[in-house]
């Protein structure tokens, strides 16, 4: 294991509340494990990461995401954990909306957080899914063909014109409303479906997006994650394939294994380089088999929820490294584990359910590789128990709210209410123009 300078505490943030985050969890592992102090600030003292027995404090967040009030929370939290007012702390943002906020606000941070040099500019070209779009239309990279509606009647044209079924993506998933149902992705199968989900775009916070939906199948989701260093290299950059997601077909890795690609590792390489990223980045992608091409689907500037899937014979991954670079450290040669798997319990038995022929040959060159669970673990066991109980409890609740819809006549449901307030957003603006419409179909107009 390499050296880490233990007097330099982490401070993992997440505003997300989600208590099913299993990357948390990971982090919280990843660093504690090598004797490094670990704060979490999460939904809420009870969540099941807080009983990890590698975390050393739990910390609600601020419910709003302005990058203000984060900052000044963080401020906060530093004069009470570190052991002085110059001795610095590691920040490590587990969402897209913290990594936004930190890097807007890494000026009035950095005197007193480590954190690599981003700006918010840089992280809007990746984490915006319309200034995505735009970048790899700059860049030649493959990307599914994309629009962008301005209207409902116009957002059913452009579905039909890229063919149903659509991915439809909100441009930024992070200003989503609490509560509201609404998925940062979905597929939609009927022009109905399309106009419904762009009536919410007010509720949503952000635009819109309709996509290609690229035959999903065996051997064709992959996905890049890595650590861009102070001086431009990405040691602990690697590729592994998706065998299972939840959703099925367009959701987070439920089942994944370490294995090279080629193509999706240098795809990924030439974009950090065009952009001059720095911190940990989770990339993913999908074969095309009519072109051979990779497709970039999403980038996500911060660590993946399956991070720890690329830990390799030494115990080095992406937020380790991060950890190694910032304090002054050399990041070690990585060591491959290939064939290593990773696997989410709770969302790989969904999909289990869901998708129960999908079958996945064992690629590992004949050599047998360990598994890394995303809950369950030896010397850590009280986070799977705490999620265990949570997940039953969620599941069932969405049970009683299912039954009660279908057996509740529809005269007697009560009206609906006004939806939500999208969340706070980070004071974030986006310079990116919409990416040109679809190409054009020959097909009846709906």
């Amino acid at each position: 294991m390499p050296s880490f300078d233990t007097r330099v505490p982490a401070v993992l943030v997440r505003v997300d509340r989600n208590p099913f985050h299993h990357g948390t969890l990971g982090a919280v592992r990843s660093l504690g494990r090598a004797g490094i102090p670990v704060h979490a600030v999460v939904e809420s003292r009870t969540s099941p990461v807080a009983r990890s027995r590698h975390l050393t404090s739990a910390r609600p967040g601020p419910v709003a995401a302005a990058s203000a009030e984060l900052a000044d929370f963080l401020l906060r939290v530093g004069d009470e954990v570190s052991e002085g007012p110059s001795s610095p702390l590691l920040a490590v943002p587990l969402d897209d909306v913290t990594a936004l906020a930190l890097a807007r606000r890494r000026a009035e941070l950095a005197p007193r957080f480590l954190l690599p040099e981003q700006t918010e500019a840089q992280l809007l070209r990746v984490a915006d899914k319309a200034a995505l779009a735009e970048t790899c239309a700059a860049l030649g990279l493959p990307h599914p063909r994309t629009a962008l509606p301005t209207g409902a009647d116009e957002a059913a044209a452009m579905a039909w014109a890229l063919g149903l079924p659509v991915v439809a993506k909100w441009s930024r998933p992070w200003l989503l409303p609490a509560g509201a149902g609404l998925r940062s992705t979905s597929i939609v199968r009927s022009l109905a479906e399309v106009r419904e989900l762009y009536a919410r775009s007010p509720e949503a916070g952000s635009r819109l997006l309709l996509q290609e939906l690229l035959p999903e199948g065996r051997d064709l989701d992959w996905f890049f994650q890595g650590y861009v260093d102070s001086a431009g290299r990405c040691p602990t950059g690697a590729t592994g394939r998706k065998e299972r997601s939840w959703p099925t077909g367009a959701g987070l890795t439920a089942a994944g294994r370490w294995t090279v690609n080629p193509a999706v590792d240098r795809a990924a390489r030439t974009l950090l380089d065009a952009l001059g990223y720095r911190g940990v980045c989770d990339l993913d992608f999908r074969l095309d088999r009519t072109t051979g091409a990779y497709h970039l689907l999403d980038f996500n500037p911060r660590p993946g929820a399956q991070f720890r899937l690329f830990t390799d014979q030494d115990g080095l991954d992406a937020v380790r490294a991060l950890h190694l670079d910032l304090t002054g450290r050399p990041v070690p040669p990585p060591s491959p584990a290939y064939g290593r798997r990773f696997v989410a319990e709770n969302y790989a038995l969904l999909s289990l359910l869901a998708a129960p022929r999908r079958r996945y040959a064992a690629e590992t060159g004949g050599v047998r590789r360990r598994t890394e669970w995303a809950w369950c673990a030896a010397d850590d066991p009280l986070p799977a128990l705490a999620m265990g109980r949570a997940w039953l409890v969620h599941l069932l609740r969405k049970s009683l709210t299912a039954l009660r819809r279908r057996w509740t006549p529809a005269g007697t449901r009560p009206a609906a209410t006004a939806p939500p307030a999208p969340r706070t957003a980070p004071d974030t603006t986006s310079t990116a123009t919409p990416p040109t419409a679809a190409r054009k179909d020959t097909r009846p107009r709906p």
